[in-house]
């Protein structure tokens, strides 16, 4: 016979857990996004909630003040954004690159509106992030991290999380490292063929003063860079490995960080 029993301990528990994933579900760009709307917001962290409420091992809260309650409900509150934030920071880096890209063929000075974050970006750095998105959609990458969502009950359960400043820290001047290093590595070909094109530009001032070289050299440079990025576009597939692999990295680094032992 099926129980329905709910007592006022189960509400608490899932309160908590509601509380997890609405910050991860606030945090992460694919899940919620500020283009989002909040009704779906809310039904998605309820969905999501009710689904691991059966299914996430829990001990019932200690506390005895409100302030008890609070700072337990902070640090699920901190659970959930920093997997979320490992998300968003680690999509950045596309938008990283693309900026890079822009300054070096001369169209940074063009920016649009991120639907995903509501700030301004450079033209390629909005090409790179919707390609992002896409190999997320294509590889099934949003299961991964619905997965490492659900396994956070497992490894951090509620009321559980220990803030270690130290592995904390290690992790995020780690993912500093891999975020500049893996964003060259993606305009990096660009970024080669535009400084060999300005070496030949810089010669031909020398050889020929009176050609005016700021003009010409603006659209040489456009269109070189254009023509690299559709040469290149079929490495963004590789790039977007690295990225995932870094997030992985970066989601467990947190993890790490929040647990006791």
């Amino acid at each position: 016979m099926i129980s329905y029993d709910f007592s006022y301990g189960d509400l608490e528990i899932f309160l908590l857990i509601l509380v997890r994933v609405a910050s991860f579900v606030y945090v992460c760009p694919f899940f919620g996004g500020r283009q989002t709307p909040n009704t779906v917001k809310i039904g998605l962290s309820m969905l999501l909630s009710i689904m691991l409420y059966g299914a996430a091992p829990f001990e019932a809260p200690a506390y005895n003040t409100v302030i008890g309650f609070t700072v337990i409900v902070l640090k699920e509150v901190l659970a959930g954004f920093l997997i979320g934030y490992a998300v968003q920071i680690c999509e950045q880096i596309a938008a990283f690159a693309g900026t890079i890209v822009d300054m070096q063929i001369g169209l940074s000075m063009v920016s649009i509106m991120d639907p995903s974050t509501s700030e301004q970006i450079t033209i390629t750095g909005s090409l790179y992030s919707q390609v992002l998105t896409m190999m997320l959609i294509l590889t099934g990458m949003y299961q991964y991290i619905l997965k490492a969502l659900a396994d956070t009950f497992i490894l951090i359960p509620v009321n559980t999380a220990v803030i270690n400043s130290d592995r904390l820290l290690e992790s995020v001047l780690g993912f500093l490292r891999d975020y500049i290093v893996i964003g060259f590595r993606i305009c990096l070909p660009i970024f080669i063929i535009t400084f060999i094109t300005n070496v030949v530009l810089g010669v031909l001032a020398k050889v020929s003063p009176q050609m005016n070289m700021f003009a010409v050299g603006i659209q040489i440079k456009i269109c070189i860079g254009l023509m690299i990025m559709f040469i290149t576009v079929s490495m963004l597939n590789d790039a977007s490995n690295f990225v995932f692999i870094n997030m992985k990295e970066l989601m467990e680094n947190f993890v790490y960080s929040l647990q006791s032992s």
